[in-house]
């Protein structure tokens, strides 16, 4: 079963506008099968294949010369060295769609681009699947299943045992790649580490709480989120400030990138040890802040999810940038719809020194509400409801 991802589009218009197209996200996202999928007329190398990745960093120059009408240059992180042969050679050809390279570690890769291929690639995010690429009849699942289930691909198109499938990922990638970046060698400790970050999403970060938890030094744990960033396991939330130089010494929120992953590494092993769970609504919130996610990068921008905070904790779980503005977002797993679910649209409207500004309240039930201080929609019904917001003006 092949899923129809969102991204397609935004793939072959960057194909027609620059040389190299740059496809990056988590291990198992799918990044291979779409960029074979788009362009299924070129050749394919995976740098992950020992002899290939040799050949490559042995003789650069020779590997290019074989490919020079183009390629699908997989996991092009294991040749970082390959980037700067790349700008000659597209800088004395620069035919469009020409390269195609995908890679799994994120600011290590946008590191070695910005330095090599600036101007020269356009850089497209794929994350996990999202609602609207799932069949019908997954996409329509209760919200528990979806949460345990997770949305990397392998896991519905296999119909995999989550639980199992997790356990599997984070063993086989996520500790790999943590061996290749930070040579940590006690692996006990790190994922340790790793379920203590799972039982933290969508709270404030606190690097010292976490590191002693974790029995680690904060500079330790500092490098350690760091290097889970890098990886696409999980990603920092920004709080919204009207002013922005304030905005980046906040703290941040912390989250997975799927809630499948998080749901495993917190311990969940079954669906019907979820309703209970101290963390449901976290992991409802997280499964709602990676959809938002996935809402932007396949459209092709960038992230710029922030959330609200005052001084005296009232917030908005997220903001979703619409032109210049925000589009409150509030999270609620619950099913019975209450009227102060919509005070923090109040409270952020009055931060800005606006009116009362509506948002979106996004609730473990299914109905699709217009109220008077704002919609109410169900986790299935996000994408339909975001869209009559963005396209109100």
């Amino acid at each position: 079963m092949l899923f129809k991802r969102s991204l397609e589009a935004e793939l072959r218009r960057s194909s027609r506008e620059y040389p190299i197209v740059t496809l990056v996200g988590p291990r198992q996202a799918g990044k291979t099968t779409l960029a074979r999928t788009v362009f299924p007329d070129k050749r394919y190398l995976s740098l992950e294949n020992p002899d290939t990745r040799a050949y490559a960093t042995e003789d650069p120059r020779g590997f290019l010369a074989e490919i020079d009408n183009g390629a699908i240059l997989d996991e092009i992180q294991r040749t970082p060295d390959l980037l700067s042969y790349l700008q000659g050679i597209v800088d004395e050809d620069p035919r469009s769609g020409r390269f195609v390279l995908t890679g799994s570690q994120h600011f290590l890769l946008m590191r070695d681009i910005s330095q090599s291929l600036a101007g020269r690639t356009a850089i497209a995010t794929l994350l996990p699947l999202s609602l609207s690429e799932l069949p019908e009849r997954k996409s329509q699942s209760d919200i528990d299943t979806l949460i345990l289930s997770g949305f990397y691909p392998r896991v519905h198109q296999r119909q995999l045992n989550p639980y199992r499938a997790m356990r599997d990922y984070f063993q086989t990638y996520v500790e790999r790649d943590v061996r290749n970046l930070l040579r940590i060698h006690d692996l006990v400790t790190f994922e340790t580490f790793v379920r203590l970050c799972a039982g933290r999403v969508g709270q404030l970060l606190n690097l010292a709480s976490l590191a002693n938890d974790a029995g680690i030094s904060p500079t330790a744990a500092k490098a350690w989120i760091s290097i889970l960033e890098t990886s696409f396991i999980l990603f920092r939330l920004p709080p919204w400030h009207a002013n922005i130089s304030k905005r980046l010494i906040k703290t941040s929120k912390l989250y997975f990138y799927d809630a499948g992953l998080a749901a495993y590494l917190c311990g969940i092993e079954e669906k019907n040890q979820l309703p209970n769970h101290p963390l449901r609504g976290n992991l409802f919130e997280n499964a709602v802040v990676s959809e938002l996610l996935k809402q932007r990068y396949n459209a092709g921008k960038d992230n710029r999810l922030c959330f609200f905070r005052d001084r005296t904790g009232n917030e908005v779980d997220v903001l979703f940038p619409d032109g210049p503005d925000y589009i409150p977002i509030e999270i609620k797993s619950g099913k019975t719809i209450a009227s102060d679910w919509f005070k923090g649209f109040e409270i952020f409207s009055k931060a800005k020194k606006e009116a009362y500004q509506k948002g979106i309240v996004v609730y473990g039930g299914q109905d699709v509400q217009a109220r008077s201080k704002g919609s109410v929609c169900g986790i299935h019904s996000l994408g339909a409801t975001l869209n009559r917001f963005v396209n109100r003006k």
